[in-house]
């Protein structure tokens, strides 16, 4: 069981929240965890990467002179790898680097995720808030109140247009939906802030799946 504070876009806390932590999981799995990062990371990759091999770089196949006689190595035509000008050796080619896991080993990672943030501290919980309209100085103004520093994640209760306008341009912050989080989202920032409407709503979606 945990108890943590629940602040005002003031800093100031108005209330406390308690659930144990178990609801998330029942363990935290490193190995999951891992295998959840590198499915992620590797997804990102485009596979774009292409360079020419000897065959496909433009130059004449002619042998460069004879084999033997000349006093030099024995060479073959200028696309050779060995040449400026000539084809890769071992050349890059497009490849899909994309990896896939299990729907529900995905889900889990990502409740096991959360729960280490919990345990280590790093969880922030504000009271619900609105902005009016997409105001960058005044999301910084509220970050800088709940002690925020470095990396974070701001966790909201569906799309929010204006918290999300209002912090896709402060360094480090990545604002997404709670039901958009994932394993490397939570991982990756130094801190998560996350609305008490959100945790609730990630939460009921938990017990509905396990009753």
């Amino acid at each position: 069981m945990v108890s943590l504070p629940i602040y005002d876009r003031t800093g100031k806390q108005v209330d406390t929240y308690e659930f144990d932590v178990n609801e998330l999981a029942d363990r935290i799995s490193t190995q999951l965890l891992h295998d959840a990062v590198v499915m992620y990371q590797s997804n990102q990759r485009q596979g774009t990467a292409k360079t020419k091999t000897r065959g496909e770089v433009s130059g004449s196949t002619k042998k460069m002179f004879r084999q033997k006689g000349t006093g030099n190595a024995r060479a073959g035509s200028k696309r050779s790898g060995i040449r400026r000008g000539g084809g890769h050796i071992k050349a890059k080619t497009p490849r899909d680097w994309r990896l896939a896991m299990p729907r529900k080993a995905m889900k889990l990672a990502t409740r096991m995720a959360l729960r280490s943030k919990f345990e280590n501290g790093s969880v922030i919980i504000v009271d619900d808030f609105q902005l009016d309209a997409p105001k960058t100085k005044e999301m910084a103004s509220i970050l800088k109140a709940l002690n925020v520093a470095g990396t974070a994640l701001f966790a909201t209760f569906g799309y929010n247009l204006n918290i999300y306008k209002s912090g896709r341009n402060i360094p480090g912050l990545q604002v997404l939906p709670m039901s958009d989080i994932n394993a490397l989202e939570v991982l990756k920032p130094k801190s998560v802030v996350v609305t008490r409407a959100a945790l609730d709503a990630f939460r009921g979606t938990i017990a509905k799946k396990t009753a």
